[in-house]
Order: structure tokens, then C-alpha cells, then sequence
């Protein structure tokens, strides 16, 4: 089998310039390029990635910590991500929680075993002093706002856009204000911020309205038909454009206004009002912040979409 050695006795230059151009380094000749390119053609020389990772001290591998793998919300997000990462020849691995505390924990330490370079936490479920003993083994990268922690992150700016979300409905005349939240009564530091915000710009808000059946995925929005249809209300932001599409195409007789989010196809083909938080924009920065080592906090602005 052909090694590098074999190709630089052939071309007559240097095992370095061999491996500067396997390593797609910029500056090497032309011509000396196209020389060891076809060298290595005619060897049928494949270089051992592996062993070039190891001996940089890389896995070209990075984990992405999310809740769920089949989520429109995570999709998009991990669109920019594998975007960004395959541009740097990365490797993603994804690391879904279902929001288990331990099973979150057991990627960190598989994390610290230098099965990954780098993790991109999307959601985390553990307290963020989970996290501090862990960026000794690279860097991580989350996709939510931690404000009071020296951590990267990329994130939208979740309490502005629905403060102009709510502030829309209220305009529009909306009186009894409903809504549907993602975790089963788990309240989340989102579901506080979300609740806070309503009855910020509906201060006679009642809990009552909220859907918390578990609703994540399109078709749970069949149940939230029926729960809103009884409760009256005659507005609803619900936490994703799949659940307010199947409430908008079941709505009942006094057809309510509903507020989607992440600006999907089926909101602009319907044509309801939705949030787009540029996720995939925020994954794919995650992935930079990751890769070129930034310590930052960086707010990606949202777009309001009126339809």
C-alpha cells in the first residue's frame, strides 16, 4: 500500500509539500499540487483521516445536545449547523435528551473522554453549573441566552419578539388570550419569560388558556382545537407554524387569530402571522463561535411576519 513517502519519491519533492497539499494547505504551487494529485491518483493513495485527526489532537467531530430529533424548531437550527460544519469537513453527532437530566449528563462525559471537539447545546435541561467543569475539555457553544454565566452563546432575543407577538394580538382586538407551550407544565425559563410577557400586555391573562398537553409536534394540535374551542379564546400564540396550521385548518365557528413561529412554508401557503427567529443563521454562527473559539454572547434580531 502507498504511503506519503512513496508519493515524494515519485514527484520528487518533499514528504512537508506532500502533505501540505493532502492537508489542502493554501500555499503550495500549482503545479506541484496537480503533480501530487495525480501521483496520488494513479496510487489510488487515500489519506488515513483518522490518523491525521489523532495526531492534531481532533475528532473533526462535534456533538449537538437537543431534546428532539424530529422537531421543526431543532431542524432548522441544525440546518445552519451542518451547514457551517461540513464547509470545515466536520462530522456532527446528534445527542437527543428527550430533556433527561442524566442522559444529558452522560454526553458530557462522553464529551470529556474527547469523543467530540466541541459541543452545541440547543436546549440544555441541567443548571448551567452542570456545564462549568466540562469547558476544560473544548469548547461549548449554547443556543439560548445564559446571561449570567461567562459561556458562548447564540440565541434570539425571545422576550422582544413575544412582546411584539402578543402586543400584535392585543392590537387586533384579542380579549381572551390562549397559547400552547412545548414541555408538559415543566415550566422552562422560556414558558416563565412567555408568561410574563403575557400578562405584561394582557394583564387579566388567565393561566387557564394555556394548552399544555406535551405540544411539540404537528399533530398535537388536534387536541388544542378542542381545548381552545372550549375555553372561548379568540387568540392563540402557539409555539411552532405545524400546530397552528392544524388549528387554523380545524378552527371552530368564532375562528380565532393564531400566531405560528419559524416562518415554515405552511404559515406563508395558509397565510397566518408567524415569528421567524433565523434559526438556521444561529445554528450555523453556533458552529463558527465553536470552531474559531469565541467567547461571545451574540443576538441574532428576529422578524415579526404580519400576514
Amino acid at each position: 500500500m502507498a504511503n506519503i513517502r512513496d508519493i515524494a519519491k515519485i514527484t520528487g519533492y518533499s514528504v512537508s509539500t506532500i502533505s501540505r497539499v493532502i492537508n489542502n494547505h493554501p500555499y503550495v504551487d500549482e503545479s506541484k499540487r496537480a503533480k501530487v494529485l495525480e501521483v496520488m491518483k494513479e496510487l489510488n493513495y487515500v489519506p488515513n483521516r483518522s490518523a491525521q485527526n489523532l495526531s492534531y489532537g481532533k475528532t473533526k467531530n462535534i456533538g449537538v445536545v437537543l431534546p428532539f430529533i424530529d422537531h421543526a424548531y431543532y431542524d432548522q437550527m441544525l440546518s445552519g449547523i451542518m451547514q457551517a460544519a461540513f464547509q470545515h469537513r466536520y462530522r456532527v453527532s446528534l445527542l437527543p435528551t428527550n430533556y433527561d437530566q442524566e442522559l444529558e449528563k452522560s454526553y458530557l462525559d462522553e464529551f470529556a473522554t474527547k469523543t467530540y471537539d466541541g459541543l452545541i447545546v440547543t436546549t440544555k435541561s441541567n443548571p448551567i453549573e452542570v456545564f462549568n467543569d466540562y469547558h476544560q475539555y473544548g469548547p461549548i457553544v449554547f443556543c439560548e441566552n445564559i446571561p449570567d454565566a461567562s459561556v458562548s452563546c447564540v440565541y434570539f432575543n425571545l422576550a422582544s419578539s413575544l412582546r411584539e407577538a402578543f402586543q400584535y394580538l392585543k392590537d387586533k382586538g384579542v380579549e381572551h388570550l390562549g397559547m400552547t407551550l412545548g414541555r408538559s407544565k415543566n415550566i422552562s425559563h422560556n414558558s416563565k419569560v412567555t408568561l410574563q410577557i403575557a400578562e405584561e400586555i394582557f394583564p387579566g391573562f388567565d393561566r387557564e388558556n394555556i394548552f399544555w398537553d406535551c405540544c411539540v409536534h404537528g399533530q398535537d394540535g388536534q387536541k388544542a382545537v378542542e381545548f381552545f374551542e372550549k375555553r372561548e379564546v379568540d387568540g392563540i400564540l402557539t409555539n411552532g407554524d405545524e400546530i397552528a396550521a392544524v388549528i387554523v385548518a380545524h378552527s371552530y365557528d368564532k375562528t380565532p387569530l393564531v400566531i405560528g413561529r419559524e416562518n415554515l412554508l405552511i404559515s406563508r401557503l395558509i397565510g397566518f402571522p408567524s415569528i421567524d427567529h433565523h434559526l438556521a443563521k444561529i445554528g450555523q454562527r453556533a458552529f463558527e463561535a465553536f470552531f474559531y473559539h469565541k467567547q461571545e454572547k451574540l443576538c441574532i434580531p428576529h422578524d415579526f411576519i404580519q400576514r
